[in-house]
């Protein structure tokens, strides 16, 4: 069907309600996002949909949540039920909205039929009145950042990830804004079929929509879900073998981005006893071994301090000297000129990144040394972040500047603390301190999992995309304390059994992501995460925290099937 025709005097509304979002001062978009919340909630409270759970697949320029409502077979790709999403609200009528959750109720009772729902797609226009223009869709423009496209993106990429196998869009005007759906491939997983309903009698949209997924049922899964069946059936050896086709070939410069997917290279050779990562990571190393190249540099940084973990990692596997002294190379840092230690290690900025940044490759060093001040350095260090940015509440916030607890913010500190550990003599008081620290964090981290399995991009709103660099880093430190026995395996491995599938679901066979945080610095609100640009598509940074959670849950599988090697 062709995108309907929008009135002139109705688009020039349109126009205008999002230039005044632009323009309007925050606390008046705030406001104007609270009273739009209360207003949906009434909505949907007076639905009867049990069963149901309540979250969100975005965050309008407003600040109003984006709601949805998913049933449990929503987080099962290979249900033998037809998965039918129902989305209102893109009209701006208020009928739209209320149609699409009385068909919501009436599906439910459908024999074979699991339903969710997505009740007011843009909330912020639907408060207006204003509808969604069908070109919106498929969205341009960056996730989730461009106030043009951003409720679009989040939309599209949500319907993408969730995959069903039929979406009805409920109108009370005639339009079709989804039609892309039956053609296009959101978060480039598959076409999903779409069909719109438009009734002007509330009373007749149960009937209608039931007849639509009578009609469309009997085609079976959507070709989205069947491509999210083979993404999650893979094991993580396959997994790994694909993204290290893509990720782990590079060293230049020094930084922890290159460094950990040569990493999680050099694990996957381990694996499958195939001696070419680790040959190709010394092949890498080696102008940093012999002075050619400086691995520090003058730019050095955080990043650059952790990006020597590569080397850590090389003389663990191989012995090499050069490998051991560029490690304390720069686990030196944390020591003045009398070899007394400093407050810190350098390059913190005050950001809780730097549990990692700086604590794994002090442990590391300590281990390669044997030298007991490195592992004292490493809780000195860990104290010191711990003191800037862990929050009452068991999560870090990025930065002082602001209380947000970015995703990926609050990955760094768990996979930090799980490579400390790993490294750490474990009758050492340093062990036992960061082991308490470990379990806490993760414990409430915990609480903040979605019910899809992922964190998000800032861990307490739900309503902020869910991450992919942070779920990856996660994952791995959980996978780690169950491997090494830190974890209570009853307790923990459930959370797994929910994270691990959906990385899954987020990496395409050539190495393609979906929603990467790109690169993010001290910010100064929950807004300024909320816009940092989701990357669709290839990755270094998530790669190599694919790569290093692949492997780890290749290695815990391996355990379990009882061969013990490392």
């Amino acid at each position: 069907m062709s995108a309907p025709t929008i009135p002139v005097t109705r688009f020039l509304r349109l126009a205008l309600f999002a230039a005044t979002l632009a323009t309007v001062p925050i606390g008046t978009i705030v406001r104007a996002g609270e009273e739009t919340r209360a207003k949906l909630d009434r909505e949907i409270a007076a639905a009867d949909l049990p069963g149901l759970t309540r979250s969100a697949i975005g965050v309008t320029r407003g600040d109003t949540p984006i709601p949805c409502l998913v049933s449990p077979e929503d987080f099962d790709f290979g249900t033998e039920k037809f998965r039918v999403l129902l989305v209102g609200g893109l009209d701006g009528t208020e009928n739209s909205v209320r149609g699409a959750l009385a068909a919501a109720s009436a599906l439910r009772e459908t024999d074979g039929v699991a339903v969710s729902c997505v009740p007011c797609a843009d909330p912020d226009r639907w408060a207006a009145g204003e509808p969604v223009l069908a070109a919106a869709f498929p969205p341009e423009g960056n996730a989730y950042n461009d106030p043009k496209t951003d409720t679009a993106q989040y939309l599209w990429r949500w319907i993408g990830m969730h995959a069903p196998d039929l979406t009805i869009e409920v109108r009370s005007e005639a339009g079709f804004a989804l039609d892309a759906l039956n053609h296009g491939t959101p978060s480039g997983i598959g076409t999903i079929p779409a069909r719109v309903v438009t009734v002007g009698n509330l009373g007749e949209v149960a009937a209608a929509v039931r007849e639509a997924v009578e009609t469309a049922r009997s085609a079976g899964p959507s070709p989205a879900r069947l491509e999210m069946r083979r993404r999650v059936g893979r094991s993580p050896i396959e997994v790994a073998t694909q993204l290290g086709a893509v990720y782990g070939h590079k060293l230049e410069p020094v930084m922890y981005i290159p460094a950990l997917a040569i990493v999680g290279r050099m694990r996957l050779g381990e694996l499958t006893g195939d001696p070419q990562p680790l040959a190709e990571a010394e092949r890498l190393a080696d102008p940093y071994r012999t002075g050619a190249k400086e691995s520090m540099g003058e730019k050095g940084n955080g990043s650059t301090i952790s990006g020597h973990l590569v080397f850590s990692a090389l003389a663990a596997a191989k012995g090499d000297p050069r490998d051991v002294a560029l490690a304390k190379k720069v686990a030196d840092y944390g020591f003045d000129e009398k070899g007394e230690p400093k407050e810190s290690m350098p390059f913190h900025s005050e950001m809780s990144d730097s549990v990692f940044m700086g604590c794994a490759i002090l442990a590391e060093t300590g281990q390669l040394t044997g030298d007991s001040k490195y592992f004292a350095m490493c809780l000195r260090h860990l104290r010191f972040m711990r003191g800037h940015c862990l929050r009452k509440d068991g999560i870090y916030r990025h930065s002082p500047l602001d209380d947000s607890a970015w995703g990926r913010g609050n990955g760094f500190p768990a996979l930090g603390m799980a490579l400390s550990l790993s490294a750490l003599p474990e009758d050492s008081p340093e062990f036992a301190a960061f082991l308490e620290s470990y379990r806490a964090h993760l414990t409430a981290l915990r609480a903040h999992q979605d019910p899809n399995g992922m964190w998000h991009q800032i861990i307490d709103r739900p309503e902020s995309y869910r991450e992919f660099t942070s779920t990856c880093m996660i994952t791995f430190a959980i996978l780690r304390g169950l491997r090494r026995g830190w974890l209570d395996e009853r307790e923990w491995a459930p959370v797994v059994a929910k994270s691990w599938p959906a990385i899954l679901s987020r990496i395409a066979p050539n190495g393609d992501l979906v929603d990467v945080c790109t690169g993010t610095g001290k910010m100064k609100s929950p807004r300024d995460y909320f816009d940092r640009t989701a990357i669709l598509g290839k990755d270094d940074r998530g790669g190599a925290m694919a790569l290093m959670v692949s492997t780890e849950r290749a290695f815990r599988e391996k355990e379990q099937k009882g061969d013990t090697r490392k």
